[in-house]
């Protein structure tokens, strides 16, 4: 029996991915998950690379969800007349929406958010270019923010604008973004993710728009603003999965802030059973050297070690020279790291009673894998829920979910020690839990003597998971 990696792979599509042959060694070398970013290329872009994805994935044998990623608001400035300025500390420096698109100049730039006027005082500090440049707002005229240049560099057309500490009254779902939900529905993704959320409001209007538009995907916050910190559980508690957007959101709340945080959020989305993917320069250096940092690789073992359910590649894969090769090292540091005790997520919630019954089921089966030499639990579920509990509740144990809906093996691709399995229920009902037995073991899954947990229904197809066995593999 080989060793499972618990931790998911999440890698995004681009131009390093459409040769062929690419997305095949991607999904050989531990990909689980494909992002499209919506920030990125038009729609027959997109349409090309789904396509060619689950061409791969059914070459290949396997099941992989599409997580489709919204813009969000873009706070930029605009373009320079003559090409890239450098801005020197102590130099006064204004950003103004008025300007035209190629008016900037050592002195002053436009932006595409006429809006920055009236969200920023003077006192406020302004970080451009992911935090590189440092501005502190002198005064406020018009459309002009005059600002003192407190730490200069080279700034370029069209780089992002953060406020220290937030406060940027951006709505997070733009008219781009509502094209864009109606195109993740038309191509039927499994997740979508919303840029910039500021509250719970923005993943449930986020939610009416896919439903409305036929889409049946899982939303995804992505935490990124200083808002969302503040307003995490509410946030955490109305979407389906969080991400650990640590790009803007180190700008914005300080890296000193940032490892807290990023733990604070691992934390609360097991303990509200929502999935969880940290993002955002985990490999950066293997965008153009074949091996890590060592500073990346304890990064990735340490979100591991932290309970995150997946880590993300950006332009590792997406642009990366390496994309096959990012992705197995990603997929041996998960390994390396697992072998060591992820935080133990507390139990309280289940303390006094039992909502659900599948909670129940999965607490027994969590008491079961700890007190009784358990190997393996095997999860026939239709919705994929009972895998979700079983996967916040385990630890090291392997969950094989077992179901016959393509949809639902596709979402449990993010989850956490989760392996979902084809499995045609269409026997009789006495015989489903023995056949799941040889199915796993005729795949090397399990071995003959193991002692494993199965969670189903009483009764065929009912969508409720409400009984545990404890078996012996014959």
């Amino acid at each position: 029996m080989t060793e499972q990696r618990q931790t998911r792979i999440v890698a995004t599509l681009g131009p390093a991915t459409d040769p062929p042959g690419v997305l095949e060694g991607l999904l050989r070398a531990g990909m689980n998950v494909a992002r499209i970013n919506f920030s990125h290329g038009k729609r027959a872009d997109h349409e090309r690379r789904i396509g060619a994805l689950r061409a791969a994935a059914e070459s290949v044998g396997c099941d992989v969800a599409v997580l489709a990623d919204l813009s969000g608001p873009k706070v930029r400035v605009r373009g320079f007349r003559n090409g890239p300025v450098t801005l020197q500390a102590g130099a006064h420096f204004t950003i103004d929406g008025a300007l035209g698109e190629h008016d900037g100049d050592e002195q002053a730039v436009g932006t595409d958010y006429p809006q920055l006027a009236q969200d920023v005082r003077a006192g406020d500090r302004l970080l451009l270019n992911d935090g590189l440049i440092q501005l502190r707002v002198l005064s406020v005229h018009d459309t002009a923010v005059q600002c003192e240049v407190e730490a200069g560099g080279e700034l370029s057309n069209h780089k992002g604008i953060n406020k220290l500490g937030g406060g940027l009254s951006a709505s997070a779902l733009t008219a781009k973004d509502r094209d864009d939900i109606a195109t993740a529905a038309a191509l039927e993704v499994d997740y979508l993710a919303v840029s910039f959320v500021r509250r719970a409001l923005d993943i449930e209007l986020t939610r009416e728009l896919l439903r409305g538009a036929g889409g049946h995907a899982r939303i995804v916050a992505k935490i990124e603003r200083s808002e969302a910190v503040t307003a995490l559980d509410s946030i955490v508690e109305a979407a389906d999965a969080v991400m650990v957007a640590r790009g803007d959101l180190g700008v914005e709340i300080g890296d000193a802030e940032l490892p807290g945080v990023q733990k604070r959020i691992i934390a609360l989305a097991r303990e509200l059973n929502r999935p969880c993917i940290t993002a955002t320069q985990m490999m950066e250096s293997m965008i153009e050297n074949p091996v890590p940092t060592r500073a990346e690789v304890l990064d990735v073992a340490n979100a591991v070690i932290d309970g995150t359910d997946a880590v993300m590649l950006s332009a590792e894969t997406s642009v990366g020279t390496y994309p096959v090769r990012v992705v197995e090292t990603v997929a041996r540091i998960c390994l390396g790291a697992e072998r060591y005790p992820v935080t133990e997520r507390s139990a309280a919630q289940f303390a006094s009673h039992f909502e659900r019954t599948d909670e129940a089921i999965a607490m027994a089966s969590m008491y079961l894998a700890r007190h009784g030499h358990t190997s393996a639990v095997l999860a026939l579920t239709d919705s994929g829920h009972t895998a979700l509990l079983l996967s916040r509740l385990l630890h090291g144990v392997p969950v094989f979910a077992l179901t016959e809906h393509a949809r639902t093996r596709r979402r449990m691709a993010l989850l956490r020690g989760v392996t979902a399995i084809n499995f045609d229920r269409d026997r009789p009902y006495e015989r489903v839990a023995q056949d799941a037995l040889e199915l796993l073991k005729t795949r090397g899954l399990i071995e003959r003597g193991m002692r494993v947990l199965i969670t189903k229904g009483d009764q065929p197809g009912s969508g409720r998971t409400n009984t545990l066995l404890l078996m012996d593999v014959p």
